[in-house]
């Protein structure tokens, strides 16, 4: 599969500066992040990188990492990369932000805007370009969080420039290494042996999960939120009773620091669904498991649907959402290679603005079946 190199530059977001009042809820017709028209300008290049289906474009990756750490000083350097094996590093990541929880790696408030764009070019090349621009409308909405909301006595540090980028291991088309990007509501933890890009784990969020700029609503986990629900209303009453959860769910079950944690399988089993639901349930998936490059995405989704009969579609919390807004109820998608969580937060108010969610293989989390095979 071929695609063209997307060169962009986080610090080129485009910020209209947010009252709170500006945050408002969108109408039917506003598009989610999978529609056109992203909050940045992306400058894309005639240069087309050739790939074989189903593998990572890995040569591509390793150029553009190097020519990040071309750009970084001895000092900058030794604090960006560390060693494949440092386990303490490797899942160092949350949902919090700065002040609570401290990153380590590159901030990007510390490098100049050729770094940035350095940083985001190497981001950039192992994701798909619908995934690239879910990460830029999560940084953005975190930028107009800092505009409305300083946190407890300013306690809490919002903002583009939290976001941390550090890589474990050299690059490298054969030997395996990683790639973490992430701050509020954001990990990337992005595993790479040779043609084999994982994603997993990846926690996204964001908050507000619905915000105006330049007089367009963005919803950066729209798509997550709306096909989990239409899912939900397509089912029959017998199948809803089998779906919708004795009890309440108010957070991820396998977040940061739940590594490693099984969980049972509970809700409505695929086999349990008709051929139209079974697709809408690939679909939700495919929210997740879309957002690495898209010729890895293939293969992922390959994987995924050999499973598909073992996978179960459970739901915690309201039935019913507003036109336009997000659901304020949790769901969790469970597959033999899969856990994905959708988990909307109180802290702040409506639930529906404040959403995490997390994806896992439990079976190759951190890439592990290919790390261990080498």
């Amino acid at each position: 599969m071929s695609m063209l190199k997307r060169v962009r530059g986080l610090g080129s977001i485009a910020l209209v500066a947010l009252a709170v009042g500006c945050v408002k809820a969108q109408s039917p017709q506003v598009q989610s992040e999978s529609a056109t028209a992203a909050t940045t300008s992306v400058a894309t290049s005639t240069n087309v990188a050739t790939t074989t289906p189903g593998s990572l474009p890995t040569a591509q990756a390793v150029s553009a990492a190097n020519a990040f750490l071309a750009t970084l000083s001895p000092q900058q350097k030794a604090s960006a990369v560390f060693a494949f094996t440092d386990d303490a590093q490797r899942r160092r990541w949350s949902n919090f932000p700065s002040g609570i929880f401290q990153r380590a790696g590159l901030r990007f408030g510390d490098l100049t805007q050729a770094q940035r764009d350095a940083a985001m070019n190497l981001v950039a090349s192992v994701l798909s370009k619908r995934g690239y621009q879910k990460i830029q409308q999560i940084v953005e909405a975190d930028e107009v969080l800092k505009s409305t909301d300083a946190g407890p006595q300013g306690r809490l540090i919002f903002g583009r420039d939290q976001y941390f980028i550090s890589i474990l291991g050299t690059p490298s088309t054969s030997t395996p290494w990683m790639l973490q990007f992430g701050g509020h509501h954001l990990a990337l933890n992005v595993t790479i042996a040779g043609t084999h890009g994982i994603l997993t784990p990846t926690l996204t969020g964001a908050q507000p999960s619905l915000y105006t700029v330049n007089g367009q609503t963005i919803r950066p986990l729209g798509g997550e939120s709306d096909k989990g629900y239409a899912l939900l209303k397509s089912l029959d009453a017998s199948q809803q009773k089998q779906a919708i959860l004795g009890y309440n769910l108010a957070d991820l079950v396998l977040g940061p620091g739940q590594d490693d944690k099984i969980i049972q399988p509970e809700g409505l089993k695929a086999t349990s669904m008709t051929p139209q639901q079974r697709q809408s349930l690939l679909d939700i998936i495919s929210e997740w498991s879309g957002i690495v490059h898209e010729s890895e995405a293939a293969s992922r989704m390959a994987e995924i649907k050999a499973g598909l009969d073992n996978t179960y579609f459970a739901w915690s919390g309201p039935t019913t959402v507003a036109p336009g807004k997000n659901i304020s109820a949790y769901y969790r998608i469970q597959g033999p290679q899969l856990v994905i969580e959708y988990a909307p937060q109180r802290m702040g108010g409506d639930p529906s603005m404040h959403v995490h969610t997390m994806y896992r293989d439990p079976t190759n989390d951190y890439g592990k079946k290919y790390v261990a095979a080498r």
